[in-house]
């Protein structure tokens, strides 16, 4: 007997599948992104570097000592690693994320005051600018924290992980009445 693999987003089921009233606090959820972990050759981080910062159309979050995500919501999984490989061929490893990981975007004017109830980070503007990220805490889940704009902060978690932060940031942002849905 064939059965057929059928690929289905971890918060399936979750969320309605037409996106609702969205709030001042929104939780959105892109059913695809393609992300690609860049790990540096050793001696060659600041190289690797000046490569993804020349990179358009790419996110890239510092996720350790010359580690990196790239995130990118236009392109394939397959493109980008091909990309990346290509710019940083001998220089950097590249492995891709993107069937690994999750990403959860939070918006809104209270988003601040909803991350200070799970993750232990100075979020203010000053200390934590936009471009910044960080792997934190989120209550009991390790993510890869981004301030992406003004009141924009990106989370990317584990697959296997990712419903347990939803679950997370819906209580978190139960108090600011927090809606969410899928994105694309």
């Amino acid at each position: 007997m064939i059965k057929t693999y059928t690929s289905c987003h971890p918060l399936d089921g979750r969320l309605p599948l037409e996106p609702g009233i969205r709030a001042v606090d929104h939780l959105e959820i892109p059913r695809r992104q393609a992300i690609a972990t860049v790990m540096a050759v050793d001696g060659e981080e600041a190289a690797v570097a000046a490569g993804l910062a020349a990179v358009s159309g790419v996110s890239v979050r510092l996720a350790g000592p010359g580690e990196w995500l790239a995130v990118s919501p236009s392109e394939t999984p397959d493109s980008l690693q091909r990309n990346l490989s290509l710019l940083l061929a001998e220089i950097a490893y590249i492995f891709d994320q993107s069937d690994g990981r999750v990403v959860l975007r939070l918006s809104g004017p209270n988003v601040r005051r909803l991350l200070a109830k799970g993750v232990a980070t100075d979020l203010h503007p000053s200390a934590f600018v936009i471009g910044t990220a960080s792997n934190v805490l989120c209550g009991h889940v390790s993510v890869n924290l981004a301030r992406t704009g003004d009141n924009e902060f990106e989370l990317i978690v584990m697959r296997s992980l990712a419903e347990s932060l939803f679950d997370d940031l819906r209580l978190m942002g139960r108090e600011f009445d927090l809606s969410a849905d899928f994105s694309g």
